[in-house]
């Protein structure tokens, strides 16, 4: 009896830079899971290739010419786009980094790091992690300006938030309980837990609604 095919991870690359592209394309072509459904150098081009093709996960740059990432973002999600992005920049201002989570990124991947290294984060996200360097995380968990209404009344407890600061570095359930030193049903019961204070049912979902209503527990 034949194994059944695995479904190929299709990518759409969108970055002005073409040698960058194209150097890409040929690291993720020689990835057995990953299919580079296509390459585009303009916000534009890569609108257009989302309504030709069914894509996975985007490979986003931050700057687009005089465009950039969050409008891509936006453009997209409105033309009803429901795969994953991971920002692949040269670097992103401090500010715009909880615009980008809130936006729907997965991760921010420097595009100084390692080629190996990002087929590895893209396995990551697609198997529904994030990632997040700690510059980045710092950027998300400075002292909020604001509480929303209703905050306080669903404080998190000290293992609540160790767990979320690990969710938001993008570590597994297994990587958690090894490093707070509990079992990983533990871990799990934890998440539970936050799922039922914010209201939410994924990690991702987790990530937004605690940066919009909980900034003040990070």
């Amino acid at each position: 009896m034949s194994e059944p095919v695995q479904k190929r991870v299709k990518i759409l690359l969108v970055d002005d830079h073409t040698l960058f592209r194209e150097g890409v394309a040929r690291l993720l072509g020689t990835e057995p899971e990953f299919e580079v459904a296509g390459d585009c150098g303009s916000l534009e081009d890569g609108l257009q290739s989302l309504k030709e093709k069914s894509i996975d996960l985007v490979l986003l740059d931050f700057y687009l010419g005089e465009r950039d990432g969050k409008e891509f973002l936006r453009l997209a999600r409105d033309q009803g786009f429901l795969g994953k992005v991971l920002l692949v920049t040269v670097g992103v201002p401090r500010c715009e980094v909880v615009d980008l989570i809130r936006a729907g990124v997965s991760g921010i991947f420097l595009k100084r790091e390692s080629t190996s290294l990002l087929a590895q984060v893209i396995r990551h996200i697609i198997a529904g992690g994030l990632w997040f360097n700690q510059e980045q995380l710092q950027s998300v968990m400075n002292p909020p300006t604001r509480t929303s209404p209703g905050a306080q009344h669903n404080r998190f407890t000290e293992r609540e938030q160790k767990v979320l600061s690990y969710v938001f570095e993008g570590f597994t359930n297994r990587r958690i309980a090894e490093r707070i030193g509990v079992s990983t049903s533990a871990v799990k019961a934890t998440l539970q837990q936050l799922f039922s204070k914010t209201g939410v049912r994924t990690r991702s979902q987790l990530v937004r609604i605690v940066l919009e209503q909980h900034r003040d527990q990070l």
